[in-house]
């Protein structure tokens, strides 16, 4: 159904990053959920923000988005997350992530319940699981979620802020796996699984342990390789001048989703999410204006 508008969730952390040229309002949640609405589908973003400054102006700054902010739970207790990101000169992001905020503390509630009934698609990582009370929450809500509806598991590994248990249970709640090339022998290692015979075969047997219908692995600049039970496709990315790559890995996810969500192939999805990581990564921050020509590009694929 190539013209429904499906309701994409994105599930855990909403923060600011706070960048050397200013603050900027990030987290994998909101830039999946932003990048979801440009494609045309129903965004949403459900984390818990401080009652506080930031709090506010990051609620503000997604509704300026077009980002539905109805499922943004307020926190009296914590502050807004924040995380200081440096740059280095090819323009990759190193993270030092503030402890103990709202979205340490997802709270599951009435209207999240109801939310998860409406879900096509959630995205979830490993960051937002890092307290206890948060992970039993996401993982009650990809319980929640209607049979059909699609968990995708986006690994997101940020400092220690990951265990063996948090990314076994994780991929047994999901049915596609998203993880870049360098987290990819990683998660094996921890999983005991064995490390030999390059990303496919990995990948193959990340698939078949935890039954998943879908495993992406990223290469940066270097595109992608897509696994299925019934096939795979690799594509080498679209060459462009980084600017940052902060929320470009989101940005490649919605669109994987949205095409998913399509019964597109392999090749399809690949090429619409690497054509709009690239772009992401050819911009300033995680949500750049709307480009038409690129979303009508993504979109048909």
């Amino acid at each position: 159904m190539p013209d429904k508008k499906y309701c994409i969730l994105g599930l855990g952390e909403i923060l600011w990053d706070l960048l050397p040229q200013g603050k900027q309002l990030g987290g994998a949640p909101s830039n999946f959920a932003y990048c979801s609405n440009l494609l045309g589908d129903r965004g949403v973003a459900a984390s818990r923000l401080g009652n506080d400054e930031l709090g506010k102006e990051a609620a503000q700054k997604l509704a300026g988005l077009g980002v539905e902010t109805s499922f943004l739970q307020a926190d009296s207790a914590h502050p807004t997350g924040t995380v200081n990101v440096s740059v280095d000169s090819k323009g990759e992001p190193a993270f030092e992530i503030t402890p103990s905020v709202a979205w340490d503390f997802l709270e599951w509630e009435a209207s999240w319940q109801s939310l998860a009934q409406e879900a096509d698609a959630v995205c979830f990582g490993t960051l937002a699981q890092r307290a206890p009370g948060s992970r039993e929450t996401i993982r009650k809500f990809l319980r929640s979620v209607r049979p059909g509806a699609v968990r995708i598991f986006d690994v997101n590994l940020r400092q220690s802020f990951y265990s063996a248990e948090i990314l076994a249970q994780s991929l047994q709640l999901a049915e596609i796996l998203k993880l870049n090339h360098e987290e990819l022998p990683r998660v094996a290692k921890l999983l005991d699984l064995p490390e030999n015979g390059g990303e496919e075969v990995t990948a193959r047997r990340l698939m078949q342990a935890h039954g998943l219908r879908l495993v992406c692995v990223t290469r940066g600049g270097r595109g992608s390789i897509l696994i299925s039970e019934n096939g795979v496709d690799e594509h080498a990315g679209f060459p462009v001048r980084v600017l940052d790559t902060v929320g470009a890995g989101d940005a490649f996810t919605a669109a994987l989703g949205h095409h998913f969500l399509r019964g597109a192939s392999l090749a399809r999805m690949n090429e619409a999410a690497n054509r709009l990581g690239a772009w992401v990564a050819s911009q300033a921050g995680a949500t750049p204006p709307a480009d038409k020509e690129i979303l009508e590009a993504v979109r048909s694929g």
